[in-house]
């Protein structure tokens, strides 16, 4: 099953160029992420580098903020720590809201009420006021901004993976399992979950790209990451300040934000597109 939808998603990706510009776009803007600190960018905390407020020159390409710090460095660096905190809260997020998910779907009944109940209640609030109370109870930071998206997005894992499980636990090859007495958790571990995890997959790009987007809400207003450690969201806050007077400061981490999430939507696309039976045939 991995091998058919690997060689769908190699062949969809020669077909469609929308899916391919977001794969290359993301595998850029990761490989800055991860590995800027290598490049010769200088130090992104470095103070009085340059010309407080300066514009875009040769020596520095995307200005200097208000502290004369180079703004590439700050910029490159905001992309590995939005990118690292989305991506540690999503895992999180998709371990546990695929599971419970899963067990809402097969279990039936109490589980399933209390744990659909549990989906619309997160599902209701809205993510900055969980980030105000986490602010609250453990303080503005890194950790604050993890909790947050992982709560806002659960409820996206669970209402998907219950779906996609009910149809599932109604095929045969499930139904023989559990009348050959496989026990609860090998039904859904073994025979349920291989084939569930398409769908997850698919969930956990659109859940990237929201948990991006609520990283740098959160950080934008002061509730995620702290100087002098830089995000996208933090430096869209700096810019917002000087927006009239340094409008560089906004366009850069904004045009970044922005194409990650397109990026990231792209290739959700093309994975769905890839992955969706009907769609695999035609490519055949």
């Amino acid at each position: 099953m991995i091998a058919l939808a690997s060689a769908r998603l190699g062949r969809f990706f020669r077909r469609d160029s929308l899916g391919l510009l977001g794969a290359v776009l993301l595998l850029v803007l990761l490989i800055l992420g991860i590995f800027g600190d290598l490049l010769p960018l200088g130090d992104p905390n470095a103070i009085g580098a340059g010309p407080r407020l300066g514009a875009p020159s040769l020596a520095f390409p995307l200005g200097t903020d208000d502290l004369g710090r180079s703004y590439l460095p700050r910029v490159v660096e905001g992309i590995g720590v939005t990118f690292l905190l989305s991506a540690i809260a999503v895992i999180i997020t998709a371990v546990i809201g695929t599971l419970l998910g899963m067990a809402a779907g097969y279990l039936h009944g109490a589980t399933d009420h209390l744990i659909a109940r549990i989906a619309d209640i997160l599902f209701a609030f809205p993510a900055l006021l969980f980030g105000l109370l986490a602010a609250a109870v453990i303080g503005p930071g890194s950790i604050a901004a993890i909790v947050v998206i992982s709560t806002a997005t659960i409820p996206l894992f669970i209402r998907v993976v219950r779906s996609v499980t009910l149809s599932v636990a109604e095929r045969e090859f499930v139904v023989a399992a559990v009348v050959s007495g496989a026990s609860t958790w090998r039904v859904m571990l073994v025979h349920l979950l291989p084939n569930i995890l398409g769908a997850a997959i698919i969930q956990l790009t659109y859940a990237l790209s929201v948990s991006m987007i609520i990283e740098s809400a959160l950080s934008f207003l002061g509730l995620g990451v702290q100087p002098p450690a830089a995000s996208l969201g933090s430096l869209l806050r700096l810019g917002s300040v000087y927006l009239t007077i340094a409008p560089w400061l906004v366009l850069a981490p904004g045009l970044v934000l922005a194409a990650a999430i397109m990026s990231i939507n792209l290739l959700g696309d093309a994975i769905r597109d890839a992955l969706d039976p009907l769609r695999g045939r035609s490519l055949k």
